[in-house]
């Protein structure tokens, strides 16, 4: 099954339902997706994405290629948002399509746990009080994208 794959990283806004509307038309039984958003609180006022477009790009199409290649999908939407975001902007869509719910849920998984670990993008949260600092990577990332290695 050849997946209709659709790649991005814009700094605009992410239209959701225009993106699920494409993968519903495709006919699959099933379209999952997940919606990041930036996290407010603790005086949070933005969180600033930097990446290297060709890479990070790159990277990102690798991904959506390994998910086709793992489930039968006919259709992905992976795109990721830089810049700087405030609380509760849309930071990241990824979406699925598949004849069966199982394998549009689990690629949708599988491509946030992916992306959030291996996509290169630099995070900097900025707070109200001035400051600023680098976000680091977390443990319980690569626990989540770890689980995805073994599966063939």
């Amino acid at each position: 099954m050849i997946a209709d794959i659709r790649v991005t990283v814009d700094a605009a806004d992410i239209d959701i339902g225009a993106e699920l509307a494409r993968l519903e038309a495709l006919g699959g039984g099933g379209v999952a997706s997940f919606t990041g958003v930036v996290r407010g609180g603790g005086g949070l006022t933005a969180l600033e994405l930097e990446h290297h477009p060709g890479i990070t790009l790159a990277m990102m199409t690798r991904i959506a290629e390994e998910a086709a290649a793992r489930w039968p999908l006919l259709g992905m939407t992976a795109i990721h948002r830089y810049g700087r975001l405030a609380p509760g902007d849309r930071i990241v869509l990824v979406a699925a399509a598949s004849p069966h719910r199982a394998a549009a849920l689990e690629a949708t998984a599988f491509l946030i746990d992916w992306l959030k670990t291996r996509a290169p993008f630099w995070k900097k949260e900025h707070f109200a009080d001035g400051s600023s600092r680098w976000v680091e990577a977390r443990a319980a990332d690569d626990e989540a994208a770890a689980r995805w290695s073994t599966k063939a």
